[in-house]
């Protein structure tokens, strides 16, 4: 007759607690990572914006170079957010 191992009690509570923190751990990074893709999407979206409207601004000034220098620093604002973002999101992914 085989016989049965006792399970021990400390044992058990060792492994329960650990595959909880596990799931726990899990869970958190699962969050992080929600957390982080708002973060960047909302701020890439806001510098995004706020390149738009100056580009609108400068451009409202009817002059030409004031207009051309405008444009270039709000397209280079917005290709560094998304080269940012986008990095980041590797990062975290």
């Amino acid at each position: 007759m085989p016989t049965q191992a006792k399970s021990d009690p400390i044992t058990d509570s060792v492994q329960e607690a650990t595959e909880r923190a596990a799931d726990l751990r899990e869970k958190a990074i699962a969050s992080t990572k929600q957390a982080s893709e708002a973060y960047l999407s909302s701020y890439e979206k806001a510098v995004v914006t706020l390149a738009d409207t100056y580009e609108k601004a400068t451009g409202a000034t009817n002059i030409d170079w004031v207009a051309s220098i405008g444009s270039l620093q709000a397209d280079a604002s917005r290709q560094i957010v998304h080269a940012y973002a986008n990095s980041v999101r590797e990062l975290v992914s």
